[in-house]
């Protein structure tokens, strides 16, 4: 996969949390974003969510550059997964019926072909005996894990995952980065907003420091963690790593 950013820049009222960003990457299976809060991780996903637009510059996906319509945007939309750190769940349906729910009212599936699919994603996620669960009665790793479920069953060009872990205990974070983790098997390239350094190391073809409205410095995981070209990220990972 491969992402090109030429001039990016965004703003939410005075405040600019992307300045004119240039910058390419192409990987085969996971780019991971890191950084401090308020770097600007979270609005970069969005963009190439489709979610928000850039106010100006582009951006390029696969040498595609993004829409700028919002009708040819809402098309874009329906070709990605998307998985929030808040799971985003219908709280009054089922598992399966939040699996459902998008092939069905989104995509057009029929309601048979939409109900398979979901229980083949449920079981490959080890989801299959609380699919008829509400999410009030699962816990925060299997909610996550029902919402990647829900973001694969789309058969999406690629996965994009903010944060998935932050609202988990450890326990949990373990149980959704196998997920993840796992997630390489299916093939879907991965951009993913992570604070889990481990993780983003040993599982990242690529790792982005996104800081200062920028994106500082890329490398292959094993380069930026034991030779990161930027000093700003140098001492972020010295302060992230120390304990």
């Amino acid at each position: 996969m491969k992402v090109e950013l030429s001039g990016v820049t965004k703003a939410f009222g005075p405040q600019r949390v992307l300045a004119d960003v240039s910058f390419e990457a192409e990987f085969e299976h996971t780019l991971a974003l890191v950084g401090p809060s308020g770097g600007g991780k979270s609005t970069l996903l969005r963009l190439l969510a489709g979610l928000d637009r850039a106010d100006a510059g582009e951006i390029r996906v696969d040498g595609t550059a993004l829409p700028a319509t919002e009708e040819d945007l809402r098309l874009y939309r329906r070709t990605i997964g998307i998985v929030f750190q808040a799971y985003n769940l219908f709280p009054h349906l089922s598992a399966r019926e939040n699996v459902i729910l998008p092939l069905v009212e989104v995509h057009g599936l029929p309601k048979a072909e939409a109900g398979e699919r979901a229980d083949d994603v449920l079981r490959r996620f080890q989801l299959g005996d609380h699919a008829h669960k509400q999410p009030g009665l699962l816990s925060g790793g299997q909610r996550q894990r029902v919402a990647i479920a829900r973001a694969l069953a789309i058969d999406p060009k690629f996965l994009l995952l903010d944060e998935p872990t932050s609202a988990l205990d450890p326990e949990m974070t373990a149980e959704v980065l196998d997920v993840i983790a796992e997630l390489k098997e299916s093939g879907k390239p991965i951009i993913l907003v992570t604070h889990e350094m481990g993780f983003a190391r040993q599982s990242a073809d690529l790792v982005a420091f996104v800081a200062d409205g920028g994106i500082l410095d890329c490398a292959p995981a094993e380069t930026f963690f034991s030779a990161p070209s930027s000093e700003k990220t140098r001492r972020f990972l010295e302060k992230i790593l120390k304990y």
